[in-house]
């Protein structure tokens, strides 16, 4: 009996400790369902990709290193379309944002050309590295061909766009160029004499509007 009763005082003991913080206990209860109701409906974490930036802000016409880019994590679906895959030792056709995706239409090759509808994209060579140091990509020039021998100044292309200005060349490197390089967008049907031009005679530009 003596065991009996003592068992019946610790239940008793035990049924008043519960029902003293039943409270505590029902709100702590709440609070952990809440928590494993959130745990289940919580999204799972976004897939990425690893899209190439430019590391800094960098120059039109700069041939693109290690150094220039850095790879950086979009959420999938959020990045530009026609992302640059091999742009190492690439020119850039136009200025790029620190932290802007490199897209092909921003590098000299195909791509840009087709931004060009009815054009083709060739580099020319101007003699005075100066005169082409005035340009910009973007600007809108007509071409003219001097005769070296005193001859009559002719236009070759008119109307050609700026879509690239390559670094200048290291005029003190041997066998280096004389000039400066310019990529233009000009129609098919000039490319020939213009080629013939910047070999034959002395090439300059007028801006057009």
């Amino acid at each position: 009996m003596a065991v009996r009763e003592q068992l019946r005082r610790r239940w008793r003991a035990v049924r008043r400790a519960l029902l003293s913080r039943r409270r505590p206990l029902a709100a702590l209860l709440a609070a952990a369902a809440v928590v494993a109701a959130l745990h289940q409906v919580r999204p799972p974490a976004p897939e990425v990709q690893l899209v190439l930036t430019a590391a800094r802000d960098l120059p039109g016409g700069t041939t693109l290193t290690a150094r220039d880019l850095r790879r950086v994590e979009f959420a999938s679906g959020t990045a530009p379309a026609g992302l640059a895959t091999h742009p190492l030792g690439r020119t850039l056709a136009a200025p790029v944002r620190e932290g802007e995706p490199l897209t092909d239409v921003r590098l000299v090759g195909p791509p840009l050309a087709a931004t060009y509808p009815g054009d083709v994209t060739m580099p020319v060579r101007l003699p005075d590295a100066g005169t082409a140091g005035l340009l910009r990509v973007g600007d809108t020039i007509d071409l003219v061909a001097a005769d070296p021998q005193g001859g009559r100044a002719t236009f070759v292309a008119t109307g050609a766009r700026v879509v690239a200005l390559p670094e200048t060349d290291d005029q003190d490197a041997a066998g280096a160029l004389p000039g400066r390089l310019v990529v233009v967008a000009v129609p098919q049907g000039v490319t020939e004499s213009l080629a013939q031009a910047a070999v034959t005679g002395f090439l300059t530009f007028t801006f057009s509007g």
